[in-house]
């Protein structure tokens, strides 16, 4: 009979080999009793030897004694030991003796070996973390355990099935292999038995990882629950987040793969779909209307799922209804046709989009890992919804249906996602199978193996364009298991950089002073070299660390050396960073300048020749098309436009458009030269060159000049597909730029046209407060008040021109605090700096106002020149000042490109002609008060008012107030005398 299983989970592994036979004890032996729940059980132990027999070469490894029951042994050592710092050393990976081979799982042969499998009866899966690992462990007794179904790409020399207590990096760098057998290759669904090391346990393994320990690669891993654990934690440990495992597999194409399993008794059936295609791509699968003849069989009337990954990578898949064969189209009465979700269809119904009885597709898990799509949802059998769901028969053969295609990506007319046009050929593109869902088979032989494995954003380094190093959240980080914090480079989480040799590469570090950059060839970095002897750095040292406020500047110079493949990481801790592919050549040596335009998602280069221009742009993102256009916005711009058709053909068109919808897009007839378009891993590159002033006349494209000395503004988007001819909704842009690139082609600079900054806004506003209220008001006061009576238009003067002066003040100092300094290079900032010192000049002017001299009717010369002075000072300060509002106008539209410019421009018109006219109106009364002296001026000078008191100082605010006083009524002696004569 055989143990009971507890007593057998912990029993210590020895050197016995699958090879081994059981032997009953004999009196030698020595007994070990350990009380078990009131039981006394005895396990027999191989008797105490005095010498070692010489050890025999054998193919089973080499024996070593197991350890007393109460004396468990240490931990293996770590092959990477601490996690951070410089200081603690890494033991290297110990040495392990040579692996016997796994053996394969045989059964029928022999006697039935005893299992005890973590979760219950059926085992536990293993969780996918990479390399495509899929398979189903089952502990067979308290040494070995086995593994179904397993798939696995290979990984390094070094992959070994690893013991631990998390499958985080902390604690999968401080775990150690649990089995010899490495995962240095290809396993294609095959069932394995594998031993763990002698002296392990099974209590010291709670997790078993497949772990590469050479680049701290997970590839998946499985929790084992405790031997003397109740059924609901085994159930409990054994559940996984990513149920990968199916009953069934077929394959529908060399690149993708169906698996389900039946659940009759919940009227279900899960599906998961698996594809080794680009995230820009979706995945259709569904069953025919089972109407029609398999000699017949079409897809219109069919019911399928289409799964895909959003820009975000997150997972969907919705419930289709095929009516006709075109993409979805929406109708005006509020129906729709083509291959639309059954939501569509269900609105013309007035029921509630999402309703339940309508979408019966429900997503149950999704990822994407090594290149590939794999998607996972459930369905019903027999749908509640006869109008768009065919009924599925698990007891008979059914016509299934498939199509791979690019996803369009939510635009502003339909913001959602919805599948093209598959196109051809029959079996790698679409196709059609013939199945049975209750026929248990599995025709998937090995995992998937995607050509491009690389799901992270791709960046090419160019000269002269700093990269920028920040660090952000891990969302995709492409080999877990990572930190919870990982490298951006331009905004992208990790990704694949691209540099050229020869060509010097520019970080710009502003990670934090706790994340210093360096270039290494150890792909996990952190503080590499006192574990890894042999690694090799590039660039970077402690120093390399900034903040964006301070950000620091490292320089590294990849040269004929370096080799293909080395890696950006963080010197303090490790996996922050990705791979850095190092190449010859490429579109940097070509062209002689390149910017990044808005948003760092298209790299714009060119070389100017002569009378002509070479462009060229390149995506840094997968998308179906790029294109660039010449202007402040896509409206009114020319457009060059570069994609790859479904032959692999590359196109370049030059286009003018003129409004937001296809029938504005207008295809032109450019002299564009040397075009080519390429797709790169899905990247589209393409390049032209055209002449810089078009040799035509009378057409549109004919006004399209580029001068290079006057800059050129840039701007972009990135569509799903694009076609020559007439245009539609499908070939929207889903991704576009948010403001234009002003690029000066001579010098090879280039700067954002920045939105209309608040602080700006505020500063014109004020000077506008100032220069057209306050300060024309207080000269229209001194000039047409003054036949008022009293001093109302000398306090209106005042008052105005002191509250206009500091509303100034306050404005300049809101522009230079924005600015972060004085800059006079604009013509507004010289026309503003003339105003703003003629302001100024008028209270000194005032303060030395020479004085009239008592009874003196006629002005002194002084007198006479300061006048002509603080007059002409004044109107020559206006002046430059309205000046300055329209050219602050103008270079807010060249330098920020608001849409709002032109209207404000114009209301400033309005209102200086409106002031015009009150001012001519009122000289108009002034001449004719004049002409009927009524006046009452000596002079016709602004201050030429004889009767004012120059006795005390116009700067005193004393002064209103005793001359309110003198001139205020109360009683009085006057003494009257006759008249003689």
């Amino acid at each position: 009979a055989s143990a009971p299983t507890h007593v057998r989970s912990h029993q210590r592994c020895g050197p016995a080999t699958h090879h081994q036979k059981s032997r009953a004890p004999d009196k030698t032996d020595r007994a070990f009793v350990r009380p078990s729940r009131g039981r006394t059980i005895a396990l027999f132990l191989p008797p105490r030897r005095t010498r070692r027999r010489p050890r025999r070469a054998a193919r089973s490894p080499p024996c070593h004694r197991p350890p007393a029951p109460h004396s468990p042994p240490p931990d293996p050592p770590s092959p990477r030991g601490p996690v951070r710092g410089h200081g603690a050393a890494r033991p290297p990976l110990p040495r392990l003796p040579p692996p016997p081979r796994a053996l394969p799982l045989r059964r029928g042969v022999g006697g039935v070996r005893q299992e005890h499998e973590p979760g219950g009866p059926r085992g536990a899966d293993l969780r996918m973390s990479q390399h495509q690992l899929r398979g189903r462990v089952a502990v067979l007794d308290g040494c070995s355990f086995r593994v179904s179904s397993l798939d696995l790409l290979a990984g390094s020399a070094d992959a070994r099935w690893w013991r631990a207590d998390g499958a985080d990096l902390a604690a999968l760098s401080r775990g150690s292999p649990a089995a010899p057998d490495p995962l240095n290759r290809t396993f294609a669904s095959e069932s394995l038995v594998f031993r763990l090391l002698p002296g392990l346990s099974w209590p010291l393994v709670p997790v078993l990882a497949a772990f590469d320990p050479l680049t701290s690669s997970l590839f998946g891993f499985v929790r084992l629950a405790a031997p003397n654990a109740t059924s609901d934690a085994k159930v409990a440990a054994s559940a996984t987040e990513e149920p990968t495992m199916f009953a069934s597999c077929a394959q529908l194409s060399p690149r993708l793969r169906v698996r389900w399993t039946l659940r009759e008794a919940a009227n279900a059936i899960d599906v998961g779909l698996e594809a080794a295609v680009g995230s820009e791509y979706y995945i259709a699968f569904g069953w025919a209307d089972p109407a029609r003849s398999a000699a017949n069989v079409s897809m219109i009337g069919a019911d399928v799922a289409v799964a895909g990954f959003t820009e975000e990578g997150l997972p969907f898949a919705d419930d289709y209804f095929v009516t006709k064969y075109s993409e979805c189209l929406l109708r005006g009465d509020g129906g729709a046709e083509g291959v639309c979700p059954d939501k569509f269809y269900d609105r013309r119904n007035g029921s509630a989009a999402g309703d339940a009885s309508v979408n019966n597709t429900r997503l149950v898990y999704g990822h994407r890992r090594d290149g590939v799509s794999f998607v996972r949802f459930s369905r019903p059998l027999a749908s509640p919804d006869k109008r768009y769901d065919v009924a599925v028969n698990s007891t008979r053969d059914m016509t299934v249906i498939w199509a791979i295609g690019l996803l369009r990506q939510p635009d502003l007319l339909r913001p959602y996602y919805l599948p093209l046009n598959h196109g051809a050929p029959s079996g790698t593109a679409y196709g059609f199978l013939t199945l049975n869902v209750s026929a248990a088979t599995n025709g998937c032989p090995g995992p998937l193996d995607a050509d491009d494995k690389e799901d992270q954003g791709r960046i090419t380094a160019e000269r002269q364009t700093p990269l920028v190093v920040t660090t952000g959240p891990a969302l995709h980080y492409p080999n877990p298991p990572n930190p919870e914090k990982v490298l951006y480079i331009n905004k992208k989480e990790a990704p694949l950089l691209k540099v050229e040799r020869g060509v010097p590469v520019t970080f710009s570090v502003e990670a934090g002073h706790d994340v210093p950059l360096y270039i290494t060839s150890d792909p996990v970095g952190g503080n590499a070299t006192a574990r890894n002897a042999s690694e090799v750095i590039y660039a970077g040292d402690p120093t390399a660390e900034g903040v964006p406020a301070t950000p620091t500047e490292l320089v590294w110079l990849p040269d004929r050396n370096t080799p293909d493949l080395v890696y950006y990481q963080s010197l303090y801790d490790p996996k922050m960073g990705w791979k850095i592919q190092v190449v010859d050549g490429g579109l940097s040596d070509m062209y002689n300048n390149s910017v990044l335009l808005d948003d760092q998602q298209v790299t714009f280069f060119w070389t100017l020749s002569g009378d002509s221009i070479n462009i060229a742009a390149r995506g840094e993102k997968k998308s179906g098309y790029i294109a660039i256009g010449f202007g402040g916005a896509m409206v009114n711009s020319y457009a060059y436009v570069g994609w790859v058709d479904g032959n692999g053909t590359g196109h370049v068109n030059s286009y003018w458009i003129d409004g937001k919808d296809g029938m504005s897009v207008h295809e032109t007839h450019e002299n564009l030269t040397y075009k080519r378009c390429r797709s790169e891993n899905g990247v589209i590159i393409f390049e032209f060159t055209r002449p810089l002033t078009p040799s035509c006349s009378g057409r549109v494209e004919c006004k399209n000049i580029i001068d290079p000395s006057t800059p050129l503004k840039v701007i972009w988007a990135m569509g799903s597909q694009w076609s020559s001819g007439r245009l539609s909704v499908k070939n929207m842009h889903s991704v576009t730029s948010n403001r234009p690139v002003r690029i000066l082609l001579l010098s090879g600079l280039a700067e954002a046209v920045e939105d209309l900054r608040p602080v700006l806004a505020v500063h014109g506003f004020m000077m506008f407060v100032a220069w057209g209220l306050l300060l024309p008001g207080g000269i229209v006061a001194a000039r047409y008040l003054k036949h008022v009576k009293g001093d109302l238009w000398f306090q209106a003067h005042t008052y105005l021109q002191y509250s206009g002066l500091s509303v100034m003040f306050m404005g300049v100092l809101f522009a230079v605090a924005e600015l972060r300094g004085f800059s006079f290079k604009s013509t507004h900032a010289k026309i503003g700096a003339i105003a703003f010192t003629f302001t100024c000049m008028q209270p000194v002017n005032a303060y030395l106002r020479p004085h009239r001299a008592e009874n003196e009717e006629i002005l002194s010369r002084n007198r006479i020149i300061w006048e002509y002075l603080h007059t002409y000072t004044g109107r020559t300060a206006l002046v430059a000042a309205v000046t300055a509002l329209f050219t602050g106008l103008q270079h807010l539209g060249h330098r920020y490109g608001s849409k709002t410019i032109k209207g404000l421009t114009c209301g400033l018109v309005v209102w200086v002609v409106s002031a015009v006219l009150v001012v001519a109106y009122l000289e108009y009364l002034k001449v004719k008060r004049r002409r009927d002296g009524a006046d009452g001026l000596t002079h016709k000078f602004v201050l030429g008012n004889t009767e004012e008191d120059d006795s005390v100082d116009l700067l005193q605010s004393g002064r209103f107030d005793s001359k309110m006083d003198s001139s205020s009524p109360g009683s009085m002696e006057v003494q009257l005398e006759p008249l003689k004569g």
